[in-house]
C-alpha cells in the first residue's frame, strides 16, 4: 500500500506556512495570473520563488495552478510564466487546457504536468491520452464515484498518478460545467443534451424561484446573514472514509480552500494527516476517531456530505438542506515561541483574548487541547486583563507543551 500525499491549499504565504507546519506533503498555489482563484491572495513572482525555497527546505512540494483557459493574446506572457516557474524549481504545473500543455512541453519540458479537475477527466481512456501528451498526474473530476475511480486506477500504467478532492467546497457545476439541465428536465448537458436552462426566464415566488413555464418546479431560496442562496452545494468531507480512499489507489488527497483562512488550512491539514497516518500505521486495527469530525466542524463550512463518491450526480445534486455557513471557532493567536508543559508561551494576537477565557491549543498531530488562559501578560511582562489589539504580542501560562506555529482558538 502506497501512502497518498496530503495536498493542501496555499492562498497566500501565511496559509502556505500553516499548511506546511501542520503536515502537508505538498501545497498548491497560484501566481497573480493564470489561476482559477483570483479571490485568494496569490503570489507575486518573487513570492513564488520564496515559497518554493521555504517549502523545499522542509521537504514539501509546490504545485502551481495554471488552469485557466487562455486566449491567444495571453500566450506570450504565459510562456514567460511557465519558463519562470520551471526556473525557480516548482515541482509541477496544474493545467487544464490542451494548448497550455503543449506550450509547457515546448518551453519547460522538465516541468511536471498535472491535469486540473477543470479538464473534467472521467475515464481511463482520457487519462491515458493526457499521459501520452506528457502528464504525470490527472486530477479527476469531482463527480466520479469511488468505484469508478478504482476502475480507472486499475486500467492506468503504474507511473500515472491520480489525484482527488476529498474535502472542501463543491459546486453545482460539473467540474466547471452546468448541472441545471439535469436538475430540471433530466437532460445531461455534459452528454450533449442541454436544455439551456440558463436562458429560461425565472421569477421570484415568495422565497422560491421558478421558471415561467414550470411554476410548480421551484428552487428554494435561502437567506442567511444578508446573503441569498440558490442550489447551494454541500461541502465535501471524506474524513470518515480514509480506508476506502486509500484502497481506491488515489495518489493525492486534495484539500480545497485557497480562499479560506490560515486557521482552516491548519485544521483540515492536521486532521487529514492524523487520520491518514493512523490508517497507514495499522490498517487492520484502524478506527475512526470522532474527535477528527469535531475538528472539521470547528472551521467555517456548509453542511457536510460525501460529494459524489457514493452518489450519482444525476440522481443527487448534493444540495444543502440547511442553508448558510456554520461559523468557525475564533482564531485567537499563533505561538511565536513555545514552552514545556506548565511554562509560558508567547503568542501574536489575531482576535481578542480575555484572561481566564476557555481556549484550545491546536498543535501538530493532536486534536484541540482545552485549558483556561491564565496569567496573561504583555510584552513587558505586565499582567493584563485581555489582549485586545491585533498583532500584539502577549504571554500566557500553558498546562501543555507549546511549539512555535501552534494555534490558540476559542474553547467551548
Amino acid at each position: 500500500m502506497k501512502r497518498p500525499e496530503i495536498l493542501s491549499p496555499a492562498g497566500d504565504f501565511e496559509k502556505l506556512k500553516s499548511a506546511i507546519y501542520f503536515g502537508a506533503d505538498a501545497v498548491y498555489l497560484a501566481g497573480r495570473a493564470f489561476g482559477m482563484r483570483a479571490a485568494s491572495g496569490n503570489f507575486t513572482d518573487e513570492e513564488l520563488k520564496e515559497a518554493v525555497i521555504y517549502a523545499h527546505e522542509r521537504g514539501v512540494k509546490v504545485y502551481v495552478t495554471v488552469n485557466i483557459m487562455p486566449r491567444d493574446a495571453e500566450y506570450d506572457r504565459l510562456r514567460e510564466f511557465l519558463c519562470y516557474i520551471n526556473e525557480i524549481g516548482v515541482d509541477a504545473a496544474i493545467i487544464s487546457d490542451l494548448g497550455v500543455v503543449a506550450l509547457c512541453r515546448e518551453c519547460a519540458p522538465e516541468l511536471e504536468i498535472h491535469i486540473s479537475t477543470q479538464a473534467s477527466t472521467v475515464s481511463a481512456a482520457t487519462c491515458k491520452v493526457w499521459h501520452q501528451l506528457g502528464a504525470k498526474r490527472i486530477v479527476l473530476a469531482r463527480e466520479l464515484s469511488l468505484e469508478a475511480i478504482k476502475k480507472i486506477r486499475a486500467e492506468l500504467p503504474e507511473e500515472v498518478e491520480i489525484e482527488c478532492f476529498v474535502h472542501g467546497s463543491m459546486c453545482i457545476a460539473y467540474s466547471g460545467r452546468c448541472l441545471l439541465s439535469q436538475y430540471y428536465v433530466g437532460r445531461d448537458a455534459n452528454r450533449g443534451a442541454c436544455a439551456q436552462p440558463c436562458r429560461w426566464i425565472y421569477g421570484a415566488k415568495e422565497l422560491h424561484i421558478a421558471e415561467e413555464k414550470r411554476e410548480d418546479e421551484i428552487l428554494p431560496m435561502y437567506e442567511d446573514g444578508g446573503e441569498t442562496f440558490v442550489m447551494s452545494s454541500k461541502d465535501m468531507c471524506m474524513i470518515e472514509h480514509i480506508p476506502e480512499l486509500v484502497d481506491a489507489g488515489i495518489s493525492s488527497f486534495k484539500l480545497e480552500g485557497r480562499v479560506r483562512s490560515a486557521y482552516y488550512t491548519a485544521v483540515v491539514t492536521n486532521t487529514y494527516k492524523m487520520a491518514l497516518d493512523a490508517y497507514m500505521a495499522d490498517p487492520d486495527n484502524y478506527k475512526y476517531n470522532e474527535d477528527w469530525g469535531r475538528e472539521l466542524n470547528s472551521v467555517s463550512h456548509r453542511e457536510y456530505g460525501c460529494g459524489f463518491f457514493f452518489n450519482d450526480p444525476r440522481e443527487d445534486a448534493n444540495i444543502v438542506t440547511d442553508p448558510g455557513y456554520i461559523r468557525e471557532k475564533a482564531y485567537i493567536a499563533t505561538a511565536v515561541s513555545g514552552c514545556e508543559a506548565g511554562g509560558v508561551a508567547t503568542f501574536i494576537q489575531r482576535n481578542k483574548l480575555i484572561c481566564g477565557q476557555s481556549v484550545e491549543l491546536l498543535t501538530r498531530m493532536k486534536t484541540g487541547i482545552p485549558f483556561k488562559a491564565e496569567e496573561l501578560k504583555n510584552e513587558k511582562g505586565e499582567p493584563i486583563p485581555s489582549a485586545p489589539h491585533p498583532g500584539m504580542l502577549f504571554t500566557v501560562r500553558c498546562p501543555v507543551a507549546v511549539h512555535a506555529g501552534d494555534i490558540l482558538r476559542g474553547g467551548e
